[in-house]
Parts: C-alpha cells; sequence; structure tokens
C-alpha cells in the first residue's frame, strides 16, 4: 500500500487535480492555452520520471543549474539585503491594496527579517543542493520556495502591480514577465530533479560534507547581516561611487517616449469584481447606462510601449521647505558637499554619541568651507525639532521623495560626498568617517 501511494499513478492523479483546479482558476490575464501548455508540460515531466530519473548526465546538468541559480540569486539580493526588504514591503503593499487585508501590512513590518532569511535560504538550498546534502528536504524546500516566488511574479506580471520583481536586485532588473518565465523554468527543472533524486549524491565524505555545510551557512546567515550593517558590497545603482548624477539624468540616443493607455475600472455592485477597459471596449459596451450592477471605480494608465534608452535618474527632484526648486543648485555646484540622506527623521540611528559625531562632523566641515546638506523626505516641523535636539540649526535642509532617497543610500542616515555631480563616496551611519581622514584622502 505505501509503494503504490507513492508510485507513479497517485503522482499523476494529485497533479493532475492540482493542475485542473490551477487551469480553472486561471486569470484572464494569462491565456488557458498557455496554461494549459505549461501544466501540461509540468505533467509529461511526472510522468516521465521514471526515464528522466535514469538520465544521469540530464540531472547533473538540471542540479548545476538550480543550485547555481540559487547561489548567485541569493547572493545578488543579499548583497543589498534593505533593498531586497523594500521590494518585498512594495509587494505586501500592493496585496494589501488589491485584497485590503490588513494582514499584509503586518506581514510588511516584518520585511527586513524576511529578506533577510529568504536570502540566506536561497543561497544555503543551492548549496546544499549542489553539494548533495540533505538532498531530499533540499528539493522539497526548494520547490516551496519556487512556488512563493512564481506566485509573486505571476500576480505582478498579471495585474501590473510591481515594474520589476527585485530577483537580482539592481544587477538585472528583469521584466515581470521574464522573470515570471524564469520562475517556471525552474520549477520545472526541480521537478526533473525530483525523478533523479538517487542520482544526486554527495560531492565528498559525510564529516567533511558537514564541516563544509556549517561554514557555508554561516556565510550565507552572515552576508545579509554584514551588508544590512554596511553598504553593499557591489553597488549596481544609479548613485554609485564614480557615478555622474547629471550624466544619469539624460536621455539615451534615439530616446523615445513612454506609451500609456488610459483605463476605465468599473466595479460590479453585486460581486465586488472590478473590470478594466480601454477606450474603444468601453464605448461598446455601454457598461454606463447599467447603473444597477456597475459602477465607476478608477481610471488607470496602463504601460503599452517602454520608453526606449530612458535615463537611469528620472524622479530625482530638489526643494526648498517653501516648495522652491534646489535640484539645479545643488547639482552644478563645483566644489565638493556633503548630503546627509536621511529619507526619515523618526527611524534614524537615535544613539546619541552618534549625532554628537554627526555635530562634530558638521562643524569641521563648516570650518573648512565644505557645505553639508541634510536631505530628507520628512515634514518640516519634525526636520526642525530634529535639528534642535542635536543642536545642528544652521544645517540647511533640503526636501526630496523618499523612494529616491532609499535608492541613493541603503542607510537612514547615510553620508554622501560629491564633488559637482560626481559622487566620490558613500558611507553607512555605523561607519560614519572621522572628517580629518576625509580632508587627507579625498578633499583637495
Amino acid at each position: 500500500m505505501k509503494t503504490f501511494l507513492k508510485g507513479p499513478v497517485v503522482r499523476f492523479i494529485g497533479f493532475a487535480a492540482l493542475a485542473f483546479g490551477l487551469y480553472y482558476i486561471c486569470p484572464p490575464c494569462f491565456s488557458k492555452t498557455m496554461a494549459a501548455l505549461v501544466l501540461g508540460g509540468l505533467l509529461v515531466l511526472v510522468l516521465a520520471s521514471s526515464w528522466t530519473g535514469k538520465q544521469f548526465y540530464l540531472i547533473q546538468t538540471a542540479r548545476i543549474l538550480v543550485g547555481g541559480l540559487f547561489v548567485f540569486s541569493g547572493f545578488i539580493k543579499a548583497n543589498d539585503t534593505l533593498g531586497f526588504s523594500y521590494k518585498l514591503e512594495e509587494y505586501f503593499e500592493v496585496f494589501q491594496q488589491a485584497t485590503g487585508w490588513s494582514i499584509f501590512g503586518v506581514i510588511g513590518k516584518g520585511s527586513l527579517v524576511m529578506a533577510m532569511a529568504l536570502c540566506a535560504a536561497e543561497m544555503i538550498l543551492g548549496f546544499t543542493l549542489l553539494l548533495g546534502f540533505k538532498v531530499k528536504l533540499t528539493l522539497w524546500l526548494l520547490l516551496l520556495q519556487i512556488v512563493f516566488f512564481t506566485f509573486l511574479t505571476f500576480y505582478s506580471a498579471c495585474y501590473n502591480k510591481v515594474t520589476h520583481c527585485g530577483c537580482f536586485g539592481d544587477f538585472l532588473k528583469l521584466k515581470p514577465w521574464e522573470s515570471f518565465w524564469k520562475d517556471i523554468a525552474l520549477l520545472a527543472l526541480i521537478t526533473l530533479l525530483f525523478s533523479g533524486e538517487k542520482n544526486i549524491q554527495p560531492l565528498m565524505q559525510p564529516m567533511l560534507l558537514s564541516a563544509v555545510c556549517i561554514l557555508l551557512i554561516i556565510g550565507s546567515v552572515g552576508f545579509p547581516l554584514y551588508t544590512y550593517r554596511h553598504l553593499p558590497v557591489f553597488d549596481f545603482r544609479a548613485y554609485a561611487p564614480g557615478m555622474n548624477i547629471l550624466e544619469n539624468m539624460k536621455k539615451g540616443p534615439g530616446y523615445q517616449d513612454p506609451v500609456y493607455e488610459s483605463l476605465l475600472v468599473y466595479k460590479n455592485l453585486k460581486t465586488g469584481a472590478l473590470k478594466a477597459f480601454n477606450q474603444k471596449d468601453y464605448m461598446a459596451s455601454k457598461i454606463w447606462e447599467d447603473t444597477l450592477q456597475w459602477a465607476w471605480h478608477s481610471t488607470e494608465n496602463k504601460l503599452v510601449k517602454e520608453a526606449v534608452n530612458p535615463p537611469l535618474i528620472t524622479d530625482l527632484t530638489f526643494t526648498s521647505a517653501k516648495g522652491l526648486d534646489l535640484t539645479d543648485s545643488l547639482l552644478s555646484y563645483k566644489g565638493p558637499a556633503f548630503w546627509i540622506i536621511a529619507y526619515d527623521i523618526r527611524k534614524n540611528c537615535t544613539d546619541p554619541l552618534f549625532w554628537n559625531k554627526v555635530t562634530d562632523f558638521y562643524k569641521l566641515s563648516k570650518q573648512s568651507g565644505v557645505p553639508v546638506y541634510l536631505i530628507t523626505s520628512s515634514a518640516n516641523s519634525e526636520v526642525l525639532a530634529f535639528l534642535k535636539t542635536h543642536q545642528l540649526t544652521t544645517m540647511p535642509t533640503v526636501v526630496c521623495d523618499a523612494i529616491v532617497l532609499k535608492t541613493m543610500i541603503r542607510s537612514n542616515p547615510g553620508l554622501m560626498l560629491l564633488k559637482g555631480a560626481q559622487v566620490i563616496k558613500n558611507w553607512h551611519y555605523n561607519d560614519w568617517p572621522v572628517f580629518e581622514h576625509i580632508r587627507q584622502n579625498y578633499l583637495p
């Protein structure tokens, strides 16, 4: 009986039932034909497991591809742990808006811990698969993780709520559908690995294997913790040291504007379902006449065609507390300048000793003729109270969007040294520099 339950017939019935359910609930954004092809392909892999499982080189190729990609993906995200947590936060905000469930807002508050755990888990599972350690457990955990990510990427692609998944951080920005198909490919490869589990053997002796895995686990957990407490080891953003902000704000050769389509969204008064219409379909449906069943909900702009060769920076604007545009004056300044980036004063580092260092730093910089600006998105009243508390009332303040500031530097607060529009160096608040060191190494 036990053998029968583990046999191909039961697997086929179970997977077929699951496939039928997924096909039935498939949303309109994904064609039924494509869904049938995907589910049918996975079903074929399940049915052919007795044959594929014996193909040694096929299994080893899948092992290397899945293990290598999980290690690489986890490492790239762990390199920018805070950035990945922002992406997860964005997903949960979208889920909360779409469902109205406050639980997603609660989960979103733990995005940082979740980001660290997912980064570490990806690297650990990739390593254990490559090394052949705890294969059965590894495969099941890989399956659970890829199912989770497939759901996220499918939702993002289907409803166009998140512009890129964050699968490879800022190193490689995949479009939503590209990311989804990448996850489908991984799902197929993991399904293949299940059939060839017996061909995934350890690469070394048990004791040595355990020791190596322990070291890799420590490294996988420690790396995202390190990058969170400092800055990304590899910076792929448009504000990285060496980047020129003004140059990154310029359009590339052959630039073309993005094309958008306006959609009218109506709500079904009986079911609560939302339905979107473009201008042509809207006029043909005459839905506005059915006031008993439908009511206007909102108007949305759908991206039809992305911009060609857009600038790397599209949303940078500096203003004064009174709304005066300061962007040109800050970026056209020819000498060195310090920007203290604090997207939210309330979530700042609260250590008074740290702020004593900032105060001393500001005084020395001012004496040397190097301007220091506090750039934040916080309310002016909060900023003034904060500066008064830390005896920094003479420090000029600049207002900027919080999302832009989060992109500039993965630290709150963080310090940027610029010469003109050229980024010279960035520092996390845990690595706040001594002014004399900067004077000797970075200032003319």
